[in-house]
């Protein structure tokens, strides 16, 4: 793709950053970037994405605008209320960007869909609030050798991963296992420092542009935590791990409904 006058001028910043460059901005206007979630990690990073001229971007939620949703999911504004989170999300997105072409997936991720939603997107980002979603976004992303960037949050610490499914440390790597109800508390329960899914959101769009360019060293087999309480980041390394049930040796999950079934169990 060959950028017009006037993406010249929107993207400048980014024209004259070595590693990025016209050839770099080409490439993202030539992305296809899927977002599930809209809300607190989703908003910062499909606004980001939007503004950096990803081509186009898939945004999947199933809820409607709360009003405790505005504290820290900033697409939204009290106006939304009610509205579809992916309606909501879309007009802002085109408002900031309109050669952005925003697809809306108003649908909850299942087993059944996982891997039509990922089919055809070059990068996925999970941005999702509960722990059922987030082992079967990871696992349909290892089962069809996609790259999902996974962020999570909770009160004042958020984390964030990227992977590249069957290639690099997955998030089971690190979490064998789904969480049994009640081992840990909900964002609803423990509550979110509004701020937090705003930095999180933020190094995942950012780990999305370094991926589509080709520049920097996206986060494979590093485990970055932030922690707002204490103003601190800290790395992790992590690796594949052989006894997977997902990437390793003898993988038992072989389908996202393998996903579902797997046994839960065991926080950490």
């Amino acid at each position: 793709m060959t950028l017009r006058d006037d993406q010249r001028r929107r993207y400048a910043r980014h024209l004259v950053i070595p590693e990025l460059g016209e050839r770099g901005q080409e490439k993202l206007a030539a992305a296809g970037v899927l977002v599930v979630g809209a809300g607190g990690l989703g908003s910062p990073a499909l606004y980001y994405l939007a503004a950096a001229g990803v081509g186009r971007l898939g945004v999947v939620d199933g809820d409607l605008v709360e009003l405790s949703n505005l504290q820290r999911q900033i697409l939204h504004t009290t106006a939304d209320v009610g509205r579809p989170k992916v309606a909501s999300a879309a007009e802002k997105l085109r408002a900031l960007n309109p050669d952005v072409t925003v697809v809306e997936h108003h649908v909850r991720v299942s087993a059944d869909s996982v891997l039509d939603l990922l089919a055809g997107y070059d990068v996925i980002v999970g941005a999702v609030d509960n722990f059922t979603t987030r082992y079967l976004l990871n696992d349909a992303c290892v089962l069809a050798g996609a790259t999902l960037v996974e962020g999570a949050i909770l009160r004042f610490t958020g984390l964030a991963m990227t992977i590249a499914g069957g290639r690099t440390a997955c998030y089971r790597c690190v979490f064998p296992a789904v969480p049994d109800d009640g081992d840990l508390p909900s964002p609803a329960e423990a509550g979110v420092f509004g701020p937090v899914p705003g930095v999180i959101g933020a190094v995942q769009a950012a780990e999305v542009v370094k991926l589509v360019a080709g520049f920097g060293e996206p986060l494979f087999d590093r485990l970055l935590e932030f922690d707002a309480a204490a103003a601190t980041f800290h790395e992790v390394k992590v690796a594949r791990e052989p006894a997977c049930p997902v990437c390793g040796e003898r993988p038992a999950i072989r389908s996202p409904q393998d996903s579902m079934a797997a046994p839960r169990g065991g926080a950490s």
